[in-house]
């Protein structure tokens, strides 16, 4: 039995469906049912929350592989990732695939890598099998970074990024999910190429109906910017250290391992902004 966490969410509905198709048995972990995408032989399990610890330890009863998304972004995200760990656990789950980012090290530029790092750290200490999906930024968003005068703003330098598309994210976590000797292992999920926020700006103008172009804000402009938004501390930091992982290099990371899992290369910005 596989259990697939944020089956309301891109990565995990698109797991889900991939599953479905497969004919692999799973159980899609939500907290609204009713959200729940609908696929034969894919059940559905309710639970609170990654805080709700007895709901999980209910849910996650018969799971064999647990695919942990991260959840969502919040002040407390890492006591909720240890507390699904120590369910999933006492439950029997006897692997988790993790939902990481790239870059996760204790002292990482983007803050919620840091996050993402020890929760790692969690699941190994556990006991349990484990297999890391670090994935880079998500392609899929390059359109919407800009904003309604056009630009791209954020500390981000000349760095690079290599953006995967969701899509070969979840075509590389379903072989992560059902097939054996992933265990222990750590792949970094990304796109053909590293480009810069100017050259996505480029990119984006080339294949939109807009000029697009990226401005490379201070820091200190990058939280004036942001200030109108009233957002907590902890969340500006972390959208502000996003770009600024971006100009220290961590981002800028290119790897094979999107078609060594799937056996097809993934697509690059470009090709994705051409289908658009």
């Amino acid at each position: 039995m596989i259990g697939v966490t944020g089956a309301t969410g891109e990565i995990g509905r698109r797991v889900a469906a991939r599953l479905a198709a497969s004919g692999k048995r799973g159980r899609l972990l939500v907290r609204e049912p009713s959200r729940a995408p609908e696929h034969d032989g894919l059940e559905v399990a309710e639970f609170g929350g990654y805080d709700d610890a007895d709901g999980m330890l209910a849910a996650f009863a018969g799971v064999s592989t647990l695919l942990l998304v991260s959840g969502r972004e919040a002040a407390d995200r890492l006591d909720q990732h240890r507390c699904a760990v120590d369910a999933a656990k006492a439950a029997g789950v006897g692997r988790i695939v993790y939902l990481s980012f790239i870059g996760a090290a204790a002292d990482a530029t983007f803050t919620f890598a840091r996050e993402h790092f020890h929760t790692e750290q969690h699941i190994c200490a556990s006991g349990l099998q484990y297999t890391f999906s670090r994935q880079n930024l998500y392609m899929d968003l390059l359109p919407l970074l800009a904003g309604e005068d056009g630009a791209i703003r954020g500390p981000a330098g000349d760095g690079r990024v290599a953006p995967v598309l969701r899509d070969d994210v979840a075509d590389a976590l379903l072989v992560m999910l059902t097939r054996g000797g992933h265990e222990g292992r750590t792949y970094e999920l990304t796109g053909p190429e590293a480009l810069t926020l100017g050259e996505m700006a480029a990119a984006i103008t080339a294949h939109g109906d807009r000029v697009v172009t990226f401005y490379d804000e201070s820091l200190d402009e990058a939280y004036a910017s942001r200030s109108a938004y009233g957002a907590p501390d902890w969340e500006v930091a972390g959208w502000i250290s996003t770009y600024a992982a971006v100009a220290a290099g961590e981002m800028d990371v290119v790897t094979d391992h999107v078609v060594r899992l799937t056996g097809h290369e993934p697509v690059s910005v470009r090709e994705f902004l051409g289908t658009r």
